[in-house]
């Protein structure tokens, strides 16, 4: 019982640096998202330059580690920018380049999960709403993308949850997130209390991984409640 009591004490102590860790992982995640998109566009796209491309971005993204990105966006951008811009861009908060890291790690599974689901969706669905006067834009939104985002829902949350476990490396390049605060604290207490802190940091990512696996159950059910209302009232009619 103490070291649970030692356990939810830590905490108490680590929850105050979650919101850095919360708004890492948030702003990485929508622009990650956005671009994934626009990357999955590439992958389909019918010029053979675009695909190819793509497909080299991705390949190259999702076989670097994070730890490795973070250190090549730490130290190559400012280098980058000094030798083609003449920007110095190393007064910058260590934050931004941790975000820059995790959106370029994000984007490319995203891009996958979103081609994949979109090329899941029958075709025969995509002409019959051209056939009913539907524009290509009309057909997207209304019925591609909708059936799209609830195939990728699932693959799509495992990248998020992915995500935060690849954000506790932003330490190392002095972002103090939680991971960091947890490491001051055991700094501060000579070594000691290390297993009863990281486990407080441990319970604190499943809590969110937990919430985040409600989230799309949730989701998904609604989708499908959806779905059955509108098929069932196209039934009666």
């Amino acid at each position: 019982m103490k070291e649970l009591s030692l356990i939810l004490q830590f905490v108490q102590q680590i929850l105050p640096a979650i919101w850095i860790t919360l708004l890492i992982s948030v702003i990485s995640i929508g622009i990650g998202t956005i671009f994934g998109f626009l990357l999955a566009w590439g992958k389909m796209s019918r010029l053979k330059s675009v695909r190819w491309l793509t497909s080299i971005y991705v390949s190259v993204i999702r076989a670097t580690p994070a730890i490795i990105m973070i250190f090549i966006v730490y130290y190559g951008l400012p280098f980058l920018f000094k030798g083609w811009f003449h920007l110095n861009i190393e007064g910058w908060q260590r934050m931004y380049f941790v975000i820059i890291a995790l959106t370029l790690l994000f984007s490319a599974p995203v891009a996958e999960i979103m081609r994949s689901a979109y090329l899941a969706v029958p075709k025969g669905q995509q002409e019959a709403g051209l056939l009913v006067g539907m524009t290509k834009f009309q057909v997207f939104y209304r019925i591609l993308l909708p059936q799209a985002f609830v195939i990728a829902l699932p693959n799509f949350a495992n990248s998020v949850i992915n995500l935060l476990k690849e954000g506790a490396l932003t330490f190392t390049i002095g972002v103090v997130d939680m991971v960091a605060k947890a490491q001051m604290i055991v700094s501060n207490n000579s070594g000691g209390f290390a297993f009863e802190t990281y486990g407080a940091l441990a319970l604190i990512y499943w809590v969110i991984s937990l919430a985040i696996d409600k989230f799309v159950s949730s989701a998904e059910k609604a989708y499908r409640r959806k779905r059955q209302t509108i098929d069932g009232s196209r039934e009666a009619v």
